[in-house]
């Protein structure tokens, strides 16, 4: 009577069970399919019995890395893959599925059951989680960067002059267009110059243009990088690197608010914002008598020092995220994650090219990426033998949340001076929360004992 009952409401229970489920046999072809997963696929039962589950769902591993065939070949289950669907109106729809093996009585496997459920509302808490570390395309959840968020609307209100500090690849281009986006001249031009790109014999027509005559070539009047950015503003990228003679011709526009172009005896008055970015040390340059002085101090009124990405480790699985959404809109993939090995090689690099080279990472991977997770291989050699050499020498033994949760105790603990009361207050936990993590991953107080109070 019991099994009788069982097998009765089966098709009840299957239909009111939420998550979508699916069963097919050993031919791939499917032979059950429950309400929720016409709901959420926009398929009827009667238009999929029969049919091959890869014609229907077309996700990208239906022909490269199938899990519900991989359940079926080695019986094993696969648990919460993130995949994406194609719904029966062309919908890209992100699940995450469950699949194993069906078994007949003598243990044969016979088909194969997969259960799966719609993520497109934790995509959207996800979402909203990360525009929070998001400031006009700069990616960064590191207290030190979130300070820079807190400060960039008070910067972008004011005309003042503005010196951004921090090794090539951190993304100083990307903080001073956020500083001319959200200022009150928006709407005007956004001009840059890399003057180390610049011959020193070139540089001053580029900056300042020249009129018609002014040399053997110049047959017509050609506006220059300030006339260019007239009302809104122009980055001086690798200021440090203009000669000594650049350097006075720069300081007097900056006192003077005015120029002249090559050929020209009228002077024009400059109307603009001047960001002034570059990767040296300019006070270090200044005693070595490599910078001028006065210059320095004219274009440092307001400072931005951008750490490099060894720094603020905790930001890479954001900003790999982040790339991975940009290429698959630029590229038409679909690429999902990357594997935790993957994830684990990336925390364990130095990145001497910040940023831009965890970029240049992402995008080589999808050149030989072939399904819709990047995989260790599909990294640059150079990273891989990094992380080889890292591997034999143990240098680390924790797992990649793990290390950026690390880094972040680490940090708030410093700024608080290891008073562990701030800390937890801070970090928003508990004292022996905060003690079990501290234990977890060594970290201990330098020297005496700190306060407790």
């Amino acid at each position: 009577m019991d099994s009788f009952l069982d097998q009765r409401f089966f098709p009840l229970i299957f239909d009111a069970i939420s998550h979508g489920i699916f069963t097919i046999d050993a031919d791939g072809l499917i032979t059950s399919f429950n309400r929720a997963a016409e709901q959420m696929t926009g398929y009827a039962r009667c238009e999929v019995m029969g049919k091959l589950c890869s014609s229907i769902l077309q996700t990208e591993l239906c022909q490269t890395d199938c899990p519900l065939k991989s359940s079926m070949h080695n019986g094993q289950r696969n648990e919460d893959r993130e995949v994406f669907i194609t719904t029966k109106n062309s919908r890209i729809l992100p699940i995450a599925i469950c699949t194993a093996a069906l078994r007949d009585e003598d243990g044969s496997i016979v088909g194969g059951v997969e259960m799966f459920h719609d993520l497109r509302q934790v995509a959207v808490l996800r979402k909203k989680i990360e525009n929070s570390y998001v400031f006009d395309d700069i990616v960064s959840k590191n207290h030190r960067i979130q300070q820079i968020f807190d400060t960039l609307p008070l910067i972008a209100n004011s005309r003042s002059t503005v010196l951004i500090q921090g090794d090539s690849g951190t993304g100083k281009e990307l903080v001073a267009r956020a500083i001319h986006n959200f200022s009150p001249w928006r709407k005007e031009p956004f001009v840059a110059l890399n003057c180390g790109a610049v011959p020193d014999n070139l540089i001053e027509s580029e900056l300042f243009g020249y009129k018609k005559g002014a040399f053997t070539d110049a047959k017509k009047d050609k506006p220059g990088r300030f006339a260019l950015a007239e009302g809104g503003t122009l980055l001086l990228d690798e200021v440090g690197d203009l000669s000594r003679q650049m350097q006075v011709k720069l300081l007097r526009v900056l006192q003077e608010r005015e120029y002249e172009p090559l050929g020209s005896t009228v002077t024009v008055k400059a109307n603009l914002r001047i960001i002034a970015s570059t990767n040296r040390d300019l006070a270090r340059d200044v005693s070595r008598r490599k910078f001028r002085q006065d210059l320095y101090y004219r274009l440092n009124v307001v400072h931005v020092d951008l750490p490099a990405l060894r720094e603020r480790k905790e930001d890479i699985p954001l900003l790999v995220r982040h790339f991975i959404e940009r290429f698959n809109h630029m590229q038409c993939r679909r690429i999902s994650s990357c594997s935790e090995r993957v994830m684990l090689a990336l925390m364990r690099y130095d990145f001497p090219g910040n940023i831009r080279e965890l970029e240049n990472i992402i995008e080589h991977a999808f050149v030989v990426c072939t399904n819709s997770i990047i995989q260790l291989d599909d990294l640059p050699q150079h990273i891989l033998v990094d992380e080889s050499w890292k591997r034999e020498r143990g240098k680390v033994t924790i797992r990649p949340l793990d290390d950026a949760e690390a880094q972040t105790i680490r940090g708030v603990l410093e700024r608080c001076s290891f008073n562990r009361s701030k800390a937890c207050r801070e970090l928003g936990v508990s004292r022996n929360t905060l003690w079990r993590k501290m234990k977890k991953y060594r970290i201990a107080a330098p020297g005496s004992q700190q306060s407790e109070s």
